[in-house]
């Protein structure tokens, strides 16, 4: 549509280009500016060609690291875990290094005396690393497993009247349980 417009406006231009070219369909200078166009074109596209090859190297490479962090931050996960482990299992040993030393002792006040201590270890043990015995005295279902039951007028409602198993917390985590026996 250009180039009839064109046309239109110079005509005398077009005369010559025609006479020259042999006809108005197969005239040069539309060729040579189709020619441009069309090396502009080229040009372009191997530009944009280029840039997508810029940003899919760029998302390789991001995908590539990320991959690459997620693999670690695993394997530092299971680091952590595993020194973590090892921390308590170590701080614990002492405890069955004493009670295998108990094991030797045949009196009985030795003994006791002994396994008093071990407790009072494994008290100190549990405390540097924030575990705390869970209270027993009014029954609570959110930290207390209550095994029996008692009516009896001699005690207070939801009074806990005998511990089985002490139950030990960290933070706001119940690591285990009260075993108990609760009263009405």
């Amino acid at each position: 549509m250009i180039e009839e417009n064109k046309m239109k406006a110079a005509p005398e231009e077009n005369e010559e280009c025609a006479a020259e070219c042999g006809g108005e369909e197969k005239c040069h200078k539309g060729d040579k500016k189709s020619k441009k166009e069309i090396a502009a074109l080229k040009e372009e596209n191997a530009s944009l060609a280029e840039a997508l090859a810029a940003e899919k190297d760029k998302y390789l490479r991001l995908a590539a690291e990320y991959d690459n962090f997620r693999r670690r931050s695993q394997k530092e996960k299971e680091q952590i875990y595993a020194d973590s482990y090892a921390d308590v299992i170590e701080q614990l040993l002492p405890i069955i290094d004493n009670f295998e030393m108990a094991r030797n002792f045949s009196e009985g006040e030795k003994l006791a005396e002994g396994v008093k201590m071990i407790l009072t270890q494994a008290s100190e043990v549990f405390e540097k690393m924030g575990v705390t015995e869970i209270e027993t005295k009014i029954f609570d279902p959110n930290v207390h497993n209550a095994v029996m039951h008692i009516d009896d007028d001699t005690y207070g409602e939801g009074e806990i009247i005998e511990v089985f198993r002490k139950g030990y917390r960290r933070g706001d985590k119940i690591i285990r349980y009260a075993m108990v026996k609760v009263a009405n």
